[in-house]
C-alpha cells in the first residue's frame, strides 16, 4: 500500500521541514510513502473563506485516483490513540487497499465537495496546530504506527 500525504502550501519553517524529513527517511523502511504538496490557491487573501475553500477543494480532489481511501485530518474527525491509530492504519493495509490519502485542508477546511469525497474524518488532537506544525505531527504519528505494527521499541507501551 501507497500512503499519501497531501497539503496546500509548502512548509516555510526550516525546524519544521527537517522534522518532515527525518522522519520521512525513517518511514521508507515500512511503506511506500510521500507527501504531496499543492500550491497555495492564488488571489486568496481577495477571497472569501467559501470560496477559497471551493477552490482549495478543486485542486484536492484532482490529486484523488478512484480507488483511493481518503482519510481528511479534520477537527471534528474522531480521535484515536497511537495504538490505536497504528491498528486502523494496519487494518486497511489488510484490505488491499492500494493507496491511502490524508488530506490536511487549508485554514478554513473541507469545501463540502471533499467532505463527500472523504471515506473518514481523523482528528489529531482537540488543540489546533498550524498547518505546517500538523504535517510534522502527523508524519511522526504515522511512524509511530509503523514501529507499534512490526512491535518496535520506538513506542513504549
Amino acid at each position: 500500500m501507497k500512503i499519501c500525504l497531501l497539503v496546500i502550501g509548502k512548509t516555510d519553517a526550516a525546524y519544521i521541514r527537517a522534522g518532515i524529513e527525518e522522519y520521512e527517511k525513517r518511514m521508507g523502511k515500512y511503506v511506500n510513502y510521500e507527501m504531496k504538496v499543492l500550491s497555495d490557491v492564488k488571489n486568496s487573501k481577495h477571497m472569501s473563506e467559501e470560496v477559497q475553500k471551493e477552490k482549495e477543494g478543486e485542486l484536492l480532489l484532482e490529486q484523488l485516483q478512484t480507488g483511493d481511501f481518503v482519510v481528511l485530518l479534520d477537527e471534528k474527525g474522531k480521535q484515536l490513540n497511537s495504538v490505536e491509530f497504528s491498528t486502523y492504519v494496519a487494518q486497511k493495509m489488510q484490505l488491499g487497499i492500494k493507496r491511502m490519502v490524508f488530506i490536511i485542508g487549508g485554514p478554513y477546511g473541507f469545501a463540502g465537495k471533499v467532505y463527500e469525497r472523504g471515506n473518514d474524518k481523523i482528528s489529531l488532537s482537540k488543540m489546533t496546530f498550524s498547518h505546517q506544525m500538523v504535517r510534522m505531527i502527523f508524519i511522526e504519528q504515522l511512524y509511530r504506527a509503523m514501529t507499534i505494527w512490526k512491535g518496535e521499541p520506538y513506542h513504549h507501551l
